[in-house]
């Protein structure tokens, strides 16, 4: 017994000394993969495929135990053209998993180590941030139905495509009559690109997951998690019927915004971090010549 023991201590531990740096590596990266793909067809319709593959791989290893020939024959030609069935059938998921990975925040002052960020671009999107805090108030608070999304990585093309083209600068006001109910663009998706709004009354694609969607939730706040889903935007939804304000972001809807809570997330998400810390270093300096003076 003592023997059996020490045998498989010496196996464990000459299996350890065999590993090398690569392996670790090599296993590193593939506990990544495994870990965001299952995080990227979690509640999704590729979540009931992975389901159906493991249960013909477990038929298939019955079959091959028990010897039936034409099990084994048939769950063959099933792995042989499955894939291309599979492709087929997902097309949208796969589309969705590709556009994620592809989806990178680096830009060129990053790669080049270049902290000279577009000071204007900035001040725009900021101006632009407290123009859709206010006017997202104001609609709030007349219950007037709004989604505006703010482009990122993804280009909305598309979606720009079957809206009108305005590319205007953003004011509360110009929300306000955007909104107004019966005005030709009150029911569409306002998208707004480089912090200006470059169109209106956009229609936006139905949701994947729309069935795990609470059924009190209206068209809008679908629109607003189907956009999310097919891309990396952020679309801010007030409710025409209780006022409230929410946010659509990678396929989940967070709700309850207030002015400032929707401003601070904006600011989070939508302003890059060395701006974030020159404002807070201003600021701060500020302060600090405030209280000099006094």
């Amino acid at each position: 017994m003592l023997e059996a023991i020490t045998d498989s201590i010496a196996s464990i531990w000459n299996v350890f000394r065999s590993i090398t740096v690569s392996d670790i590596i090599d296993i590193v990266i593939l506990t990544y993969l495994i870990y965001h793909g299952i995080k990227i067809i979690r509640e999704t319709r590729a979540q009931q495929l992975v389901k159906g593959i493991l249960f013909l791989v477990a038929f298939y290893v019955i079959a091959v135990a028990l010897k039936l020939q034409t099990m084994r024959y048939i769950l063959k030609l099933c792995f042989q053209w499955g894939i291309l069935a599979i492709i087929i059938l997902f097309q949208p998921e796969f589309r969705r998993i590709l556009e994620k990975v592809g989806r990178t925040n680096l830009s060129p002052s990053q790669l080049f180590g270049n902290n000279n960020d577009n000071e204007d671009e900035v001040t725009r999107i900021r101006d632009c941030i407290d123009s859709v805090c206010e006017a997202s108030q104001d609609l709030s608070s007349t219950k007037t139905g709004a989604l505006i999304i703010f482009e990122r990585t993804t280009k909305l093309g598309e979606q720009i495509a079957t809206g009108t083209v305005l590319n205007c600068t953003p004011s509360a006001a110009v929300f306000g009559n955007i909104f107004f109910p019966n005005t030709p663009l009150h029911d569409g998706a306002v998208i707004i690109r480089d912090g200006s709004i470059l169109a209106a009354g956009c229609f936006l694609p139905k949701p994947q997951k729309e069935e795990l969607i609470a059924k009190q939730l209206g068209s809008r706040h679908r629109a607003a998690i189907g956009m999310s889903e097919n891309s990396d935007a952020i679309v801010i939804v007030v409710s025409e019927e209780t006022g409230t304000i929410s946010v659509a972001e990678n396929g989940e809807l967070t709700r309850g915004y207030t002015k400032d809570s929707l401003r601070r997330m904006l600011i989070q998400r939508l302003v890059p971090e060395q701006s974030q810390d020159a404002a807070k270093d201003t600021s701060l300096a500020g302060r600090v010549m405030s209280r000099w003076k006094k």
